[in-house]
């Protein structure tokens, strides 16, 4: 045990010690020797003895066959496509709850209250919007606001929506256009290094609306299957989610709904008034129809704390609702098509997951040649996602608080997790497809008994 616990501490010392630069050149070094693994054990680099013993797929499997399985395979492409406190703008936190679990809110309510000053923060105010009151304890930066059960928008937006909306009605809302609003689940704890994002990006005004990073596997884990299935999202954050708004400015393939950042003016001109489809993901609708607006977009450097679903059950749920919402944003009318094009790229890529998980059972029981470039990037994009979650663990779960051995651990767990996540991503996939597609999931936030691995 001391032995491990040294090993721990001096690994943990040396990742002080590593530049950026070293940092980026080992995340690289590590990132092709697994693609280059995986392309090796895929046997796609491999030459055939004889390729004339291959057989003909179109003798063998028929026509319509033969075809089926081609178009399988090319479904797999789809996924292709620090200023001052002092001087920083007044900030509203807010954060948007149906009141079912008012302790909760209560307790994240004091702990980021506590954060921002630590942080030394003087100019904001945490807004605390719900549907049922949570009564709590009044404060100069802390404001309640209970919407009207008779409220209603003039498009009828529901759920969420509907509640972000209230706030922004003239009657309501107390803050000025310029200055800012950071959205938060209830859930989700700031940062030092978030609030200093958040600083940097509002004093910089270049753009209107920020996204910063989430991580999951902070304080207790309460479910590890889960939490390492979301290791996935935070390489997410930090590949596709950062790229699209650093190089861009714009949010090409998606958007989701916590540690957003907006200026009042551009929250109150876009709004969240977007009627029935835009009430799922509310989020992704308004990303996109601020996008439509002509709106400018960036990333916010830090990274906020927020917990995987609980169960596996809310777990799917929360996959699905996301998957009802975004299929509506796509094939929304009031959004251009060339505004959320990239997005229903990445939608579809999603979408269709179950026939591309169907490919690796049919290539095995119905084998067909392929050009060898076909096979290299189809083996390629599925060594990308498989490093997604090694890069999603090595960023989420910090050597200080696990040691090194069992950080490995996790690292494997998250590789053996994978086959759990593609049966629990294939049934969202099919449950809200074919579902209703106007119901508002929300997952359970009381933590419970942590499931043991």
């Amino acid at each position: 045990m001391k032995l491990s616990r040294d090993f721990a501490n001096k690994s943990a010392c040396l990742s002080i010690t590593l530049s950026s630069r070293i940092k980026h050149i080992l995340h690289c070094t590590l990132f092709v020797t697994v693609l280059c693994l995986f392309q090796y054990f895929s046997s796609v680099l491999k030459v055939p003895e004889d390729p004339a013993e291959e057989d003909n797929p179109w003798i063998q499997y028929g026509v319509f066959g033969t075809c089926t399985l081609y178009a399988l395979r090319f479904v797999t492409f789809l996924s292709l496509p620090q200023g001052s406190p002092l001087l920083a703008p007044y900030v509203c936190i807010r954060v948007v709850t149906r009141g079912d679990y008012p302790e909760l809110v209560k307790n994240n309510v004091n702990r980021n209250m506590n954060k921002c000053i630590d942080s030394g923060l003087e100019n904001f105010l945490i807004e605390v919007v719900t549907d049922k009151p949570i009564g709590l304890e009044p404060q100069r930066k802390v404001r309640e606001l209970v919407v009207p059960t008779d409220y209603q928008t003039t498009t009828g937006a529901l759920f969420k929506a509907r509640a972000l909306q209230y706030c922004l009605e003239d009657k309501v809302n107390i803050l000025n256009d310029n200055d800012w609003i950071v959205h938060l689940d209830e859930e989700t704890f700031l940062t030092e290094n978030s609030v200093r994002g958040i600083l940097n990006f509002v004093m910089d005004g270049k753009h209107h609306i920020g996204q910063g990073l989430i991580t999951y596997a902070n304080e207790e884990v309460v479910n590890w299957i889960t939490t390492l299935a979301d290791s996935f999202r935070v390489s997410d954050d930090m590949g596709k989610l950062r790229a699209q708004f650093y190089w861009f400015h714009k949010p090409l393939f998606s958007f989701k709904g916590s540690f957003v950042v907006t200026q009042v003016a551009a929250e109150r001109a876009v709004s969240f008034d977007n009627g029935r489809d835009g009430s799922i993901a509310e989020d992704c609708y308004f990303a996109m129809k601020a996008y439509s607006m002509g709106y400018s977009f960036n990333f916010i450097e830090g990274d906020m704390w927020e917990k995987s679903p609980f169960t596996l059950m809310d777990f799917i749920q929360q996959r699905k609702r996301w998957i009802q919402g975004i299929l509506l944003v796509v094939h929304s009318k009031a959004i251009p098509l060339r505004y959320k094009w990239l997005l229903g790229c990445a939608f579809y890529s999603w979408v269709t997951l179950p026939l591309s998980v169907s490919n690796i059972l049919l290539a095995a029981w119905f084998p067909i040649p392929c050009p060898a470039i076909m096979d290299f990037t189809v083996v390629f994009i599925g060594g990308v996602n498989i490093y997604m979650f090694i890069f999603g663990v090595l960023k989420s779960f910090n050597v200080y608080r696990f040691g090194f051995l069992k950080l490995c651990l996790c690292l494997m767990s998250a590789v053996a997790v994978l086959p759990f996540n593609l049966i629990i991503e294939n049934i969202a996939v099919l449950w809200g497809y074919f579902g209703n597609k106007h119901k508002f999931y929300v997952v359970n936030k009381n933590i419970g008994n942590p499931i043991t691995v």
